[in-house]
């Protein structure tokens, strides 16, 4: 089994550290990429059975590499790519109390697939029960993979 864990994180690692926790939930065999430090080559989702996607609220909105991911994903299909879309995804969000970018995040990225339970959300930086339920995000979607 193989989890792609797809985030972006930068000032403060709130996404980051919600990251760590879903890989953890995981288990062997999860990919942590932070789209702040490396654009990720979408050539290679289908070598992933799962996805798991993190992004802070920025201005009501999704970090724009997530987007940038999303518009790679929409050209490499349109090229051909196959086993892109149709797997299980996970949601996580981090926000400063606002978390309006929920919608439109859920909305876009429903599109690779079904998405597994509900978004975990972390107002600030993410305490033990917001950590607990990205572990239990990467736990569901090992299960779906099985």
């Amino acid at each position: 089994m193989k989890a792609l864990i797809i985030y972006h994180s930068q000032q403060h690692g709130n996404t980051g550290m919600m990251a760590e926790a879903v890989a953890e939930g995981f288990g062997n065999g999860a990919t942590i990429w932070n789209t702040n430090e490396k654009r990720f080559d979408v050539t290679k989702v289908p070598d992933y059975d799962c996805i798991a996607v993190g992004t802070p609220d920025y201005f009501s909105y999704m970090a724009g590499t997530l987007k940038t991911f999303m518009d790679d994903i929409y050209i490499a299909e349109r090229n051909g790519v196959e086993g892109i879309s149709g797997k299980p995804v996970g949601l996580f969000l981090s926000h400063g109390g606002g978390g309006k970018a929920k919608e439109p995040f859920e909305k876009l990225f429903s599109r690779l697939g079904d998405v597994v339970g509900e978004t975990v959300e972390s107002s600030g930086a993410p305490g033990h029960k917001t950590l607990d339920a990205c572990k239990a995000l990467g736990r569901t979607l090992a299960a779906r993979v099985k």
